[in-house]
């Protein structure tokens, strides 16, 4: 099936500079681990694909790493692939491309990174009140695109032809299962304003106009302005958040060898 970029995707992340802006970062011991559960810490070189790598959130802790990695970007939003080419990060090729058509040949990468920032599924449960209010009211904008949020993504591995050990030659699995997974939970203080900023970049809120727009936001504020909220001195509140990460290998399971 052709690749086809969503209208909510294209229309909401053409602000690519305010999402790279307020966007959070990835957790650095989440990804010191994920990379060595890739078998890709420590190894020199090592060739890697950042699949819709968006603005370089991720793009540019892999590129600021020790091991000097070749990293190829792969993202299919021409504002998003702009702001990351923007960055001129050490080692890294910015390219058009998807998950149906990544532009590299067959088995030429040591390790393929997917990564998405800021979006918690209806099965977490906020830490505090206000944080409830302001995950209802993305809900209540959900537009149906599968998210991280809608933890559909798992389908993509346990779909897969059911096979064994014994039979794992007759089937055509692309991973091998079962998944291995982890968290971290974080904390992070911001300003009311600075927590807006983020909330706005999401594309579902981004893409609102006037009134609509407006009273979203008042809506942000006025959870974020109850009398139970409680902040520190500098006015800033602390928001919860939880990095995932999952990992497999390639059928059949063999660890990544370098060049091959």
């Amino acid at each position: 099936m052709p690749f086809q970029l969503s209208s909510a995707a294209d229309k909401g992340f053409t602000n690519a500079s305010s999402y790279d802006t307020f966007r959070p970062s990835y957790h650095p011991g989440t990804v010191d681990d994920l990379l060595a559960k890739l078998q890709v810490k420590d190894l020199k070189k090592a060739r890697m694909v950042d699949l819709g790598a968006g603005t370089g959130k991720f793009t540019e802790l892999l590129a600021s790493r020790d091991e000097d990695y070749e990293i190829i970007a792969v993202e299919p939003h021409a504002e998003m692939r702009k702001q990351c080419e923007g960055k001129k990060l050490r080692g890294v090729t910015v390219v058009e491309g998807n998950a149906v058509t990544i532009p590299v040949k067959s088995q030429s990468v040591d390790a393929v990174v997917v990564a998405q920032v800021y979006n918690a599924p209806k099965s977490w449960e906020p830490r505090t009140a206000w944080e409830a209010k302001m995950k209802d009211i993305i809900w209540s904008y959900d537009d149906q695109h599968p998210r991280f949020r809608h933890e559909e993504w798992r389908q993509v591995f346990d779909k897969q032809l059911s096979s064994t050990p014994f039979t794992i030659q007759a089937a055509d699995p692309l991973f091998s299962l079962p998944l291995g997974e982890d968290s971290t939970e974080f904390t992070c203080w911001l300003s009311p304003q600075a927590i807006w900023d983020r909330f706005h970049s999401l594309s579902q809120i981004a893409v609102l106009e006037g009134e609509e727009l407006v009273t979203v936001k008042d809506n942000v504020f006025a959870a974020m302005g109850a009398p139970d909220v409680e902040g520190n001195n500098n006015g800033e509140l602390p928001l919860h958040g939880r990095s995932v990460y999952a990992w497999t290998t390639a059928v059949p399971g063999l660890p990544l060898k370098h060049g091959e």
